[in-house]
C-alpha cells in the first residue's frame, strides 16, 4: 500500500508540473520556488508540506493550503504558484492519516484542527510571513477544516471554504436521513489512499447499520464549526464561502445557515454543479469565478488593497438556467415572496393533482406504494449536478412516465409571460400516514414543458420515526427560472439511490387534504 501510494504522489506530481506552465504566463513577480518539508504536529506526527514564497525582500501575507480529502499537499500547486507570483507566501499540506503524511484519518476532528494551527507555527518559524495577516482555504474537506481552525485559532484572518460543511450531523444525516452514494465514496476512497482511524471505522459500521444515532451525532457536532459559532464570531476572520447549489456530500442549506448565523465579514457565492466540481477546474491554474473570488477576497483582508470584496453585497448567486449573476445584501434579500400553492387531489387519468388549484375546505386522501423507484430521482452523486454545472443539462424526467401507484404528482398552471423567478428555499408541507411506523418520501420540483419534459432543480428527502407525522420538509436552495408556459411539477416518491430510506415494499403511504408547497419567487 505504501508503493502505491508513492507511485500516485509522483503521478499526481507530473500531471501538476505539466499543468503549471500555463499558470505561470500570468505570473506576477519570481518565487523562491518550491520546497517540501515535514511539519511535526503536536503528538508527534509528520505531516507532508510544501511551500513557496515571493522572491522579494520584506515580510508578506500567507496562506495556508488544507488538501482535500484523499489528495495531498500536491493538489494547489498551480495555485499556490499564481498566489507566491502574487506576493503571497503559501503552505500547502496533507492532512493526517492520507497519502506520506503520518498518523490515521481524524475527519477532521481536535488533531485535524490542531494540525492547521501547527501549519501556521512553521509558516511563522520558516518563513518571511507577516504574522498579522494569515489566511486558510481549501477544497471539501480542507473548506471544512479552514472553518473550524479559524474558529480556534485566532491568528487567521481570512477564510476560504470550498464546498466544505458548516454542520457534518445535517450532511450525513440531514431530515433524518442517510446518504448512501456520498458516504461510500468517502469511505472507498479514504481506504484506498489513507488510513482510516478505529473511530473512523466505528463511526461508518454504526452509520451503515443505523445503530448509536446518539454517539453519531456527537462524533459529528464536535467536527462541525456551527456548534462554535461563539468562537468563530469572536475570532472575527474574513470568511468566503463558494458552493454549489447540487452539492450531494454537503448539502447547500447548512452553508446558508452558517452564513446567516456569521457576524464577521462575510461572501456567500452559490452556483449549479456538485461537490467541488466548480472550483476544481482551477486546480490546473485555470481561473474561474471561484477562484477569482479567492484571490479578491484575500488582496482585500490580507494585503489590504481595496478589490472591492469588502463593500459588495454578500449573497451572490448564479442561476441554473441563465448566464446571469444577481448580487444580494443578504439571504434574507434573495426571496421577494413566498407563494403558497395548495395540494389538490390528483384526478383523471394520470391521476395527477393540481398544484396551487385546490378547492377551498376540500378533504382528500392519496395512497402511494413505498419501495419502489419511480423515473424520479436526484441522479448519481457528483456526477449528474457536476455535468449540469459543466453543460447546463440538469437531470431530465417525462412526468407521465412516473408511476402514480408508487408516487404523487402535482402540476401547477402555466407560467405567465415573464415566467417565475424562482429564489431561494422551497418548502413541502404535508400531513402523511404509513403502515409502517417509519417512512421515507423524497420531494422533487421540476421545470415541466409543453411534452411533458421536467427539469429537476431542487430535491430533497425526508424520513420520520412514527406514523402519522406532519412533514414540513426543506428542499433544496434554488435559484431558478422557469420560463413562460412552463409548469412547475412537485413529485413525491419513496426511493431513490442517493439516500437509505426506511421504507419496505409491502407498506403504503397516505398523503392528504392541508398540504402545501411554499415557492420562494424574487
Amino acid at each position: 500500500m505504501r508503493r502505491l501510494v508513492v507511485v500516485l504522489s509522483l503521478l499526481l506530481t507530473s500531471l501538476v508540473v505539466a499543468v503549471a506552465p500555463a499558470a505561470a504566463r500570468a505570473a506576477d513577480g519570481p518565487t523562491t520556488g518550491f520546497r517540501f518539508n515535514d511539519i511535526t504536529a503536536a503528538d508527534g506526527v509528520a505531516l507532508k508540506s510544501n511551500v513557496i514564497e515571493p522572491a522579494t525582500p520584506g515580510t508578506h501575507p500567507g496562506i495556508v493550503f488544507v488538501a482535500s480529502w484523499a489528495l495531498n499537499d500536491l493538489q494547489y500547486l498551480a495555485q499556490e504558484k499564481q498566489f507566491a507570483e502574487a506576493g503571497y507566501v503559501v503552505l500547502s499540506y496533507t492532512t493526517r492519516g492520507f497519502w506520506l503524511s503520518g498518523g490515521t484519518i481524524d475527519v477532521a476532528g481536535p488533531k485535524d484542527v490542531a494540525d492547521a494551527s501547527t501549519a501556521v507555527d512553521w509558516l511563522i518559524a520558516h518563513t518571511r510571513v507577516d504574522p498579522q495577516r494569515i489566511g486558510i482555504v481549501g477544497m471539501s474537506y480542507g473548506g471544512g477544516i479552514s472553518l473550524l481552525a479559524a474558529a480556534h485559532d485566532p491568528r487567521i484572518r481570512a477564510v476560504g471554504s470550498l464546498s466544505g460543511w458548516a454542520d457534518l450531523v445535517a450532511s450525513m444525516t440531514g431530515e433524518n436521513t442517510r446518504r448512501a452514494q456520498s458516504a461510500w465514496f468517502l469511505q472507498t476512497t479514504g481506504r484506498l489512499l489513507g488510513r482510516p482511524s478505529p473511530e473512523m471505522n466505528r463511526i461508518l459500521a454504526d452509520y451503515w447499520a443505523n445503530r448509536n444515532v446518539e454517539g453519531r451525532e456527537q462524533w459529528a457536532r464536535e467536527r462541525s464549526v456551527r456548534y462554535s459559532m461563539d468562537a468563530i464570531n469572536r475570532n472575527n476572520p474574513a470568511v468566503l464561502i463558494a458552493h454549489s447549489f447540487g452539492d450531494s456530500v454537503f448539502p447547500a442549506n447548512q452553508m446558508i445557515d452558517f452564513y446567516t448565523a456569521l457576524r464577521t465579514p462575510k461572501r456567500l457565492e452559490l452556483a449549479p454543479g456538485d461537490h467541488a466540481t466548480v472550483e476544481l477546474p482551477g486546480l490546473t491554474g485555470i481561473q474561474n469565478h471561484v477562484w477569482t473570488s479567492v484571490r479578491l477576497w484575500f488582496d482585500q483582508y490580507l494585503r489590504g488593497i481595496d478589490t472591492g470584496a469588502g463593500a459588495e453585497p454578500g449573497v451572490v448567486l448564479r442561476p441554473h438556467n441563465s448566464d446571469a449573476v444577481e448580487y444580494y445584501p443578504d439571504w434574507a434579500h434573495v426571496t421577494e415572496h413566498v407563494d403558497r400553492d395548495p395540494l389538490g387531489v390528483p384526478h383523471g387519468w394520470r391521476a395527477t393533482g393540481g398544484l396551487g388549484q385546490a378547492s377551498a375546505g376540500s378533504t382528500w386522501t392519496w395512497p402511494i406504494q413505498a419501495g419502489d423507484d419511480t423515473v424520479a430521482d436526484g441522479g448519481t452523486a457528483l456526477l449528474t449536478n457536476g455535468l449540469e454545472g459543466l453543460t447546463g443539462i440538469p437531470p431530465i424526467a417525462w412526468l407521465p412516465a412516473v408511476s402514480r401507484h408508487d408516487a404523487g404528482v402535482w402540476l401547477s398552471g402555466a407560467a405567465p409571460a415573464d415566467g417565475w423567478k424562482i429564489r431561494g428555499v422551497p418548502r413541502l408541507h404535508a400531513p402523511v400516514s404509513s403502515t409502517r411506523p417509519a417512512g421515507t418520501v423524497i420531494a422533487y420540483l421540476y421545470d415541466v414543458n409543453a411534452l411533458g419534459f421536467g427539469r429537476l432543480f431542487s430535491h430533497a428527502p425526508t424520513t420520520w420515526p412514527a406514523s402519522p407525522a406532519t412533514l414540513d420538509l426543506p428542499l433544496q436552495a434554488t435559484a431558478y427560472d422557469l420560463p413562460a408556459g412552463h409548469r412547475l411539477a412537485l413529485v413525491v416518491d419513496t426511493k431513490d439511490p442517493l439516500y437509505l430510506d426506511a421504507n419496505t415494499s409491502d407498506s403504503t403511504i397516505t398523503f392528504g387534504s392541508q398540504s402545501w408547497l411554499d415557492v420562494p419567487i424574487a
